[in-house]
């Protein structure tokens, strides 16, 4: 299957070089294909340079089980995206969000909102113009749903990103479909469908739900003679239809996408080949391997991101244990402090009461030293008594007085003592959190890997792995449960879309509304009914008669 690819080659040297002919050898999953094509032949532009576009002619049915090789996956899905953004392929809006998501995912890999910041999709073109310019919505609006959906798909690789873009086109209506206008009998313009399914005949105003299809397993005869084609259906009681193109080379091409779409079918519905049965072991391995190395790294990046939040914690906890040392540490200056406060308080407290009781010892000598005295006269006696008196008093205050400075100066040495624990006690947390180890080994030793996974040894950027028979079945077994997985999802996507639809379906403008966009929302309210996928029976692969064309 040959995918996107564009070559740019001068024209004035392809007349000076005189090619005749070019050889393209395609290999695919079906068969090994290789077509002489005519360069000159062609119409090809005489300006230069000239661009050539190789594209893959016959789309598969099944783009996961067809497309083998990851390089072909790639170039298909450039291709088809390319499509699908030049509305070459309908899409409707809700699906278009979804696909974009898919190839966001492809291109940018898993989200991360520090690195996928407002505006990262600014100049990515993802949506088609139509479905832009049918919605009321800014481009932030639109990056916002996509972004929503690409969150949503984290762990996908890019190979798993593309083959989901795939699995949603190849739904669509128009997906593998060449159109080429044609007339009936009656000279009606009609358009001709060809596609990996059969032949479909479709209203011009209508490409979405054709008005007759031709299954190749319900095909006899294909023949044409000048202008004029017959499709002879394998049941005698279905007229044969006959119909005109324009150009002699549009019948070749007609025929030529008959044949090998015809033999493709035929070749799906047999069994595998030798060599595609090869490149199917080879493709398998393929993933397996990747599976295994995309699940070795996530491992290792679950490590270290566990020994980052490790190393974080005990950043945050030597922090918080330098914070506490340095409570301690002023908690124990302040100690100190008060400490010193407080014993010189107490020695003056204590001299006061010192100097309190001589002064109440001398008060003392003096009151003994009156009543000693002589008092001759009343007036002397009296004052002499109220001296006495007095000094009596002036003693008692001085005796109380020195009394309490006595028990404040005891409170102040016993505060003094507290004071000196409380240093203590501070001086061994201190010495506590400073002895304390800060730091467990960084470098811990891993955990031993399962016994079912295989060893991966890195020596320099090489990378050398062992497979055993156990992996691949349990990987077989993988694939086939994601296979389930993906089947009970649909009915969430579907809901999904839905609620997409709603959500934006007041932001429409119904006048902008393209014909193929009334056309498929009929289709959606009547069910999809009208689809080519329901209106085309089921081919079998047994109790055919082979198509001779």
């Amino acid at each position: 299957m040959a995918g996107a690819i564009a070559s740019r080659m001068s024209f004035s040297s392809l007349k000076r070089k005189q090619p005749k002919t070019f050889t393209v050898r395609i290999v695919t999953m079906d068969a090994e294909m290789e077509f002489n094509c005519e360069v000159l032949d062609h119409d090809v532009s005489k300006e230069e340079p000239v661009t050539f576009h190789f594209l893959a002619k016959f789309y598969p049915e099944n783009a996961e089980e067809e497309l083998v090789q990851e390089i072909t996956q790639h170039l298909f899905f450039l291709q088809v995206k390319k499509q699908i953004l030049d509305e070459k392929i309908y899409c409707p809006p809700e699906a278009s969000v979804l696909l974009a998501s898919y190839a966001v995912q492809a291109k940018y890999g898993d989200y991360d909102p520090s690195v996928h910041k407002r505006g990262f999709l600014a100049q990515e073109e993802l949506l088609p113009k139509r479905v832009i310019n049918l919605y009321q919505m800014t481009p932030e609006m639109w990056e916002e749903r996509i972004t929503a959906w690409y969150a949503e798909h984290r762990g996908r690789a890019r190979d798993e990103a593309e083959m989901e873009y795939l699995k949603i086109a190849q739904d669509l209506e128009m997906y593998g479909v060449n159109y080429f206008t044609i007339r009936n009998k009656k000279g009606t313009e009609l358009l001709l469908g060809v596609d990996a399914l059969g032949l479909h005949i479709y209203d011009p105003e209508n490409r979405l739900t054709p008005k007759i299809s031709f299954p190749w397993n319900e095909i006899r005869n294909i023949s044409y003679s000048d202008k004029e084609f017959t499709i002879k259906p394998l049941d005698k009681k279905i007229d044969v239809f006959k119909f005109n193109s324009s150009k002699l080379r549009v019948n070749k091409l007609i025929l030529q996408l008959c044949i090998g779409n015809h033999d493709l079918f035929m070749r799906r519905r047999k069994a595998d080949s030798l060599e595609v049965q090869q490149m199917k072991a080879q493709a398998r391995e393929e993933k397996a391997r990747k599976q295994m190395e995309r699940q070795r790294l996530a491992r290792e990046k679950q490590m270290r991101e566990e020994a980052e939040r490790t190393r974080d914690e005990l950043e945050r906890r030597l922090l918080q244990m330098k914070e506490e040392a340095t409570m301690a540490n002023e908690a124990l200056m302040r100690s100190e402090e008060t400490a010193d406060l407080l014993a010189e308080k107490a020695q003056i407290t204590e001299e006061e009461a010192k100097l309190l009781a001589q002064k109440a010892a001398e008060a003392e000598q003096e009151m003994q030293r009156i009543k000693a005295t002589a008092i001759r006269t009343e007036e002397e006696k009296r004052l002499m008594e109220q001296k006495v008196l007095e000094a009596e008093v002036l003693a008692l205050k001085m005796a109380e007085e020195s009394e309490r400075r006595a028990k404040e100066a005891d409170q102040l040495k016993q505060d003094l003592q507290e004071a000196r624990e409380a240093e203590r006690r501070a001086k061994q947390k201190l010495l506590e959190i400073t002895t304390k180890p800060t730091y467990p080994p960084m470098n811990p030793i891993p955990a031993p890997l399962p016994p079912d996974i295989p060893n991966f040894n890195l020596i320099g950027d090489s990378l050398s792995f062992d497979f055993k028979d156990t992996d691949m079945k349990r990987l077989s077994m993988e694939i086939e449960k994601e296979k389930v997985e993906y089947m009970e999802k649909s009915k969430h996507l579907q809901e999904q879309l839905n609620e997409l639809k709603t959500e934006i379906e007041a932001l429409k403008l119904k006048e902008r509304e393209t014909a193929l966009d009334i056309l498929h929302n009929e289709n959606s309210d009547r069910g999809g009914t009208s689809s080519k996928h329901n209106t085309i029976k089921k081919p079998q692969a047994q109790g055919r008669r082979p198509i001779c064309i």
